[in-house]
This record gives structure tokens, C-alpha cells and sequence, in this order.
């Protein structure tokens, strides 16, 4: 009869680490792959999307909400939060307000706040929504927030950072503008309080 040997294989503390890290490697080059695969996919299924609907894009276009093609950034998201239908409330009582007589002297001033071209007081309370570096961005969360009937405005840039400060205000005392932050909380904005 022919003997059998059984053999066993006996891993040192080097040898595992050689196999650990070599399976770390491949799963790496596997994501890395991936990745770079779904990245270079996206722009091409925004062309296939933009050449099957050149008539939607061009509607678009003429409504005045820009080129269909840039990704959607988050302000422009925050913009979409109006189709909600927990915040149909306001835009009722938005409604009545402007039926009312004893509500339209209070309306006008909400829209014109603060221009941008002006100079802003130095004394007051502000409260600020976002500090970002595109103007255009800026711009699209103070549309969003009128909207909203918030009396937004984008604040002077400041040479030191380069950013566009979306702002509310001013408000002469501090607790107004706290209550204004905490309004903006319950809208889902992560608003700070500025002297």
C-alpha cells in the first residue's frame, strides 16, 4: 500500500503581511479602475442627455435658469426645496398677505433690503447663510431665499478671501437677528450670527 503524506503549510508573521498587503493592493487597482471608468462615463451620458432632448435644453435656455449642461450645485438644490409641499404654507400666507391692505406697507421693504452696489452700515447685526467663491452660486441661494421671502442679499467681497457672503439684515438688535437664524435652522440652513 502506498502511504499518504499530509503537508502542512506554515505561514510566518512576514509571509502574512506580504499576502495581506498584496490583496490591499489588488483591491486598490480594482477601485482605482472603477473610479477612474465612472468619471470618464459622466460627461458622456450628459451629452447623450443633452442631444436626445435639444428641445428641452433650448426651452431651458430661454427661461433663463442658464445652460442645462453644468452639474447642479447645492444651491441650486436648496432652490428645489420650494416644490416641497410642507412649505406651500407660506406661499398661502404669502397670498393673503398681498390681499390684505395692512400687510402690503411691510412687504416692500423685504425686497429692497440691501442692493449689492451700495455700501452696507457697519453697525448692526447680520446673519449669514453661506460665504462661497463663485458669484453665481452666491447669487442663486440669495434667489432661493427671496423666494422663501427672506430679505437676502450678497454682502461687498472681501479682498482678503475672495468670497461672496449670502447675508440677511441688518437688524438692529441681536435678538431679532437670532430669530432670524433660528427661522433659517428650521428651513435646513446652517445660518452664523455677525456684528
Amino acid at each position: 500500500m502506498a502511504s499518504s503524506e499530509d503537508t502542512e503549510i506554515t505561514l510566518g508573521t512576514g509571509k502574512l503581511l506580504v499576502l495581506f498587503f498584496g490583496l490591499v493592493a489588488i483591491c486598490a487597482l480594482f477601485f482605482a479602475l472603477g473610479y477612474s471608468l465612472g468619471r470618464k462615463s459622466e460627461p458622456t451620458l450628459a451629452t447623450v442627455a443633452s442631444a436626445a432632448v435639444p428641445q428641452a435644453s433650448a426651452n431651458a435656455a430661454k427661461a433663463g435658469s442658464g445652460p442645462a449642461a453644468p452639474p447642479m450645485t447645492f444651491y441650486k438644490a436648496v432652490e428645489q426645496k420650494d416644490a416641497n409641499p410642507q412649505l406651500t404654507p407660506p406661499a398661502d400666507s404669502k397670498t393673503d398677505a398681498t390681499t390684505t391692505p395692512a400687510a402690503a406697507p411691510t412687504q416692500p421693504p423685504a425686497p429692497t433690503a440691501v442692493d449689492p452696489s451700495t455700501t452696507l452700515p457697519n453697525s448692526g447685526y447680520f446673519v449669514q447663510v453661506a460665504a462661497v467663491s463663485k458669484e453665481e452660486d452666491a447669487q442663486a441661494l440669495v434667489d432661493a431665499l427671496k423666494k422663501k421671502d427672506y430679505p437676502a442679499f450678497v454682502a461687498a467681497q472681501n479682498s482678503a478671501d475672495k468670497l461672496f457672503r449670502v447675508q440677511l439684515g441688518p437688524f438692529a438688535e441681536a435678538k431679532d437677528a437670532e430669530a432670524m437664524r433660528t427661522k433659517l435652522i428650521g428651513d435646513g440652513y446652517s445660518p452664523i450670527l455677525k456684528k
